[in-house]
């Protein structure tokens, strides 16, 4: 819990600080231009991507199978499009890392091995 409070407080801070950067560097009008197309491609690929990954959910329910990877794919998606969403540059960075397939595989992977690890530690309960 500690660590999502200091994100809280850390990650907006950091935010105003590269705004307030790139608005000296570019100016105003560039750094809202990149800002809301950021935004709208950040949408406009997290919808494309998580109806994708909505269709394999469903492909892999229907023929008996395990939706697992699917599903931390759906999650990375839904967590890149909301960081694309919010205004800034550091997390857009970290939307765009989720969203494009080649980075994202690496951090499903990376997600996938610290589930694992939390669920063999017991501290977490999968009720089937």
């Amino acid at each position: 819990m500690r660590y999502i409070l200091l994100l809280m407080i850390i990650v907006p801070a950091a935010e105003i600080g590269v705004l307030l950067l790139s608005g000296n560097t570019i100016g105003l009008w560039p750094t809202l231009a990149i800002i809301l197309l950021t935004g709208v491609l950040g949408a406009y690929l997290a919808k494309k991507q998580g109806l994708e990954a909505i269709r394999k959910i469903q492909d892999q329910l229907r023929y008996g199978q395990m939706p697992g990877d699917a599903i931390l794919e759906g999650a990375c998606i839904l967590i890149g499009g909301t960081l694309l969403l919010a205004p800034g540059f550091i997390t857009d960075a970290l939307g765009f890392t989720l969203l494009l397939p080649s980075t994202r595989k690496v951090l499903k992977n990376m997600l996938y091995i610290g589930l694992k690890k939390w669920m063999n530690k017991g501290t977490i309960t999968i009720i089937r």
